[in-house]
């Protein structure tokens, strides 16, 4: 019987960290494999603009790498305590559209997310509401 895979989108947030923190419950008790998605966004063409001599992209990679780092910190600790097969996988673009790639590579059985905090993402659509309305696999919103 293959083993079931379940995909979590990681960005940093309070909410994703509860995301993840479900994941693993989950994955533990499912004796499932965990994929975190950690996605960078593409950098913004105004920023770069604004900042010749780039300092403020090189904050913004810095915190991104916190993000992932932190991350995999967890993994180690909690991989050989809890038992649970975890990994996590850094991309580069559009949160939903690489979530959605991965999880088709992966042949997730489900895709887990913390709900956005962004009032933008509340009125324009988060990346929860369109994961759902996709409609190709299960999944979990984690306030």
């Amino acid at each position: 019987m293959k083993q079931r895979v379940f995909v979590v989108g990681i960005d940093g947030s309070e909410s994703s960290r509860r995301a993840a923190a479900y994941a693993v419950g989950l994955a533990r008790r499912e004796s499932a494999r965990l994929i975190g998605i950690y996605v960078r966004p593409l950098p913004s063409g105004i920023v770069s603009l604004a900042d010749a001599s780039g300092a403020a992209a090189s904050s913004v990679v810095a915190s991104q790498d916190q993000v992932v780092t932190e991350f995999r910190d967890t993994l180690q600790r909690e991989r050989t305590r809890l038992g649970v097969d975890m990994e996590i996988v850094v991309r580069q673009g559009d949160p939903f559209t690489e979530l959605c790639q991965a999880a088709r590579e992966l042949w997730a059985d489900a895709v887990i997310v913390g709900r956005s905090e962004g009032l933008l993402h509340r009125i324009a659509g988060s990346v929860a509401q369109r994961l759902v309305r996709c409609g190709h696999w299960p999944v979990t919103v984690v306030p």
